[in-house]
């Protein structure tokens, strides 16, 4: 396990990269699919990572309140070098009910994490839905656990997503996720 913090690649309040990927419910998923939400909380992650799997509880709970925002996983991990990442048990993970996001998608040429910027699991990118597309609203920490074994005392995410759904701009600063290095091919 390699830890790592995000880096900043995408600005704040510009347009974010679309994707088209394989979901775990067996559609395929882009940002337009998530049109009727206000925000939307994308999370590279995966299934193997102690700091990724350390957040589930939080990502689960946060697609279960937020009506007017979506929680969509994306797994850019190798499967070949990691095979816990991989399709089939993503698909597990989502029938047994231990990721419970709106989509959890896979991104098996690593192309959108590489768009994005992303660099571990989890890396959480707050989107705003501009109406015809969709800006960064905010790029950190989801909460002020940065390991896996930490209890949070602040959930800066839902802080971020509260602001969205006002209208208001997010002010938070951009504060580094930490997570295992995303498994590069």
């Amino acid at each position: 396990m390699v830890a790592k913090e995000s880096e900043e690649k995408l600005a704040r309040d510009e347009p974010v990269p679309d994707f088209e990927l394989p979901g775990a419910d067996g559609e395929t998923h882009s940002l337009a699919d998530f049109a009727d939400y206000e925000a939307v909380l994308v999370v590279f992650t995966c299934n193997h990572c102690p700091y990724a799997q350390a957040k589930f509880d939080l990502l689960n709970r946060v697609a279960e309140e937020y009506d007017d925002a979506a929680v969509v996983g994306i797994n850019p991990n190798d499967a070949a070098e990691y095979p816990d990442d991989d399709f089939e048990t993503m698909v597990e993970w989502v029938e047994d009910g231990t990721v419970g996001y709106d989509a959890y998608l896979r991104d098996e040429s690593q192309e959108v994490a590489e768009a994005y910027g992303a660099v571990c699991t989890p890396d959480p990118f707050l989107l705003r839905n501009e109406g015809e597309e969709f800006t960064l609203a905010y790029h950190g920490r989801l909460d002020d656990a940065l390991n896996p074994d930490d209890e949070p005392t602040e959930r800066y995410v839902e802080d971020a997503i509260d602001a969205v759904l006002a209208g208001e701009d997010v002010a938070l600063e951009f504060m580094p996720s930490r997570g295992c290095s995303i498994k590069w091919k």
